[in-house]
């Protein structure tokens, strides 16, 4: 990275100022799992035994109807960090960005430019507003947002990243932990690893051929959640060590539901649908049960709310719990599905406490997506050929259907698995009416980039260039005997330090300085290139 060096000459003044914390602000710590529904002894497990995560949740609260928004990682996780629905902001397809060398990934469509997503100006990853407050926020480590977060997003984004880093031990710390080990990836990855569960004790669902190649795909991801709850409780243990058990509010949840085939993907509850779990100190909240709907997006108002820091206005979701709490309950959860991989489809859900409301913008297209990630199942093989032989029956053809419905609607409550469409049927007319113009609301109030050719999204953004604006260096200017940062480039985050091995400060005011120090400065906005990295000798 080129450094624009350049000297500024102030008076002096006195120094870096050190930060001091606000008490009111709790540590939080969320732990998270990849690519897994409610497969807890709390929520009903029978087969898996998880009594790590079972302990948390009779220790706080455990949410029985929290959605992602989208039955996939990428998009879900945009509007984690952002509190907005992706299809909104630009980060709806899977996925935007190359993974790293030697990962598997699916295929681009043709003509296709990986591209970081530029999002709504003065959208920003929320740990950056927590930075700003005095937070230490770590994470480890997986990001993944469809775009490439600004590097005063995170104290620390590694493999190494941990509370533990913190340079003052008062400092409060918003900590995340990534664990891959239920990823859908892991099925075939660890198939060679002892299982902790017999193939023939698990509980095949319905949609799925009852053959050992389903049956040993099932046992294997349950051994991994096992093993992701042991995983859970080394975690917690460094917690206890440390002391910081009891002033630290735990979150434990999955980025969407299960990754095996016909549910990762998909805007069914099984593709949404999360467990939820959040442990207060002092045993406030303990064995509590929370049946209200919850959003992802809802995660960022929440965590501010907590931290008392305000609720940025332009989010999407609204907060839960701290005393920002929003006054009347969520009515309704959003999801949506789009490209996947080289495949594209368009699909919109809209969900109340009861049905979901499903509507299907390509219906001409098949439900099931030939997509190579998936390919990888040891079951999927298996189940195509037997689709091919013509030995599935009605329940496990609905997969195949060659085309969709233009609108569905399902009875959550009495149809588990979302079988029967209830759209066509004259005693739901009314609850269809209602479902449908929620989602056309919601679409009319937020829009939905979904709408548009991608790659033509991509060129807007982009401004007609072959790739995306830089952002502008930052400049100084002396404000009253202190130091002012700036960019020309709007809803930039301008980062500072005075070491260049230190982290990157989330810059907010004008700020003191000794002369003679080193100040180096860097601004991005999402989904622009980095600014020049700028050296002033003061």
């Amino acid at each position: 990275m080129k450094k624009l060096i350049y000297i500024l000459l102030f008076p002096v003044l006195v120094g870096f100022q050190p930060k001091k914390f606000n008490p009111k602000q709790p540590n939080i710590l969320w732990i998270t799992c990849e690519d897994m529904s409610e497969h807890l002894g709390c929520y009903g497990e029978k087969v898996a035994k998880t009594p790590i995560l079972d302990q948390l949740a009779s220790e706080g609260i455990r949410y029985t109807n929290f959605y992602a928004t989208a039955g996939v990682c990428a998009p879900s996780r945009s509007a984690i960090i952002t509190g907005m629905h992706q299809q909104t902001i630009g980060t709806q397809h899977m996925r935007t960005l190359a993974v790293s060398a030697g990962s598997a990934s699916d295929p681009f469509p043709p003509n296709f430019k990986t591209y970081s997503a530029v999002i709504p100006e003065n959208v920003k990853c929320f740990p950056e507003y927590l930075r700003e407050s005095g937070y230490y926020c770590s994470n480890n480590s997986k990001e993944d947002y469809q775009f490439v977060a600004p590097p005063t997003v995170w104290d620390e984004s590694n493999k190494n990243a941990h509370w533990r880093n913190r340079p003052d031990k008062n400092q409060p710390f918003f900590s995340v932990f990534n664990l891959m080990v239920t990823h859908e990836s892991q099925v075939y990855e660890r198939a060679k690893e002892p299982l902790l569960v017999n193939p023939e004790d698990v509980i095949v669902p319905p949609y799925y051929p009852d053959v050992p190649e389903v049956r040993k795909d099932i046992a294997i991801f349950l051994s991994n959640v096992m093993e992701m709850d042991k995983q859970v409780g080394k975690i917690l243990a460094e917690l206890k060590e440390d002391g910081l058990l009891e002033n630290t509010i735990i979150f434990f949840f999955s980025d969407h539901g299960d990754g095996l085939p016909f549910a990762k993907r998909e805007v069914y509850d099984r593709g949404l649908r999360v467990p939820f779990i959040i442990k207060f100190p002092a045993n406030k909240y303990t064995n509590s049960i929370d049946s209200q709907l919850h959003s992802f997006v809802d995660l960022a108002p929440t965590i501010l709310s907590l931290a008392n820091i305000p609720i940025r206005k332009n989010m999407q979701g609204q907060a839960f719990l701290g005393n920002q709490k929003a006054q009347s309950q969520r009515k309704y959860i959003y999801a949506a599905r789009d490209r996947m991989g080289s495949v594209y489809d368009r699909v919109r859900a809209v969900r109340d406490g009861r049905y979901k409301y499903i509507r299907n913008y390509m219906p001409e297209k098949p439900l099931y997506q030939n997509i190579p990630y998936r390919l990888q199942h040891p079951m999927m093989p298996a189940i195509l050929k037997l689709k091919d032989d013509g030995k599935l029956n009605e329940t496990q053809m609905k997969w195949f259907v060659p085309t969709k419905p233009k609108e569905e609607l399902y009875d959550c409550q009495n149809d588990y698995f979302e079988f029967n469409n209830l759209a066509d049927k004259p005693e739901f007319q009314e609850k269809l009416k209602e479902l449908r113009k929620v989602h056309e609301d919601f679409t009319k109030n937020y829009g939905d980039m979904g709408e548009q050719n991608e790659m033509e999204m991509v060129s807007k953004w982009w401004g007609g260039n072959q790739g995306p604006p830089k952002t502008e260096v930052v400049k100084a200017e002396n404000v009253d005997g202190k130091c002012k940062l700036i960019t020309s480039t709007t809803s930039a985050s301008v980062g500072y330090k005075n070491n260049v091995k230190s982290t990157w400060k989330v810059y907010t005011k004008p700020f003191s300085i000794q002369r003679g120090d080193s100040l180096y400065t860097i601004a991005q906005r999402i989904g622009y290139k980095k600014s020049e990295i700028g050296k002033m000798v003061w």
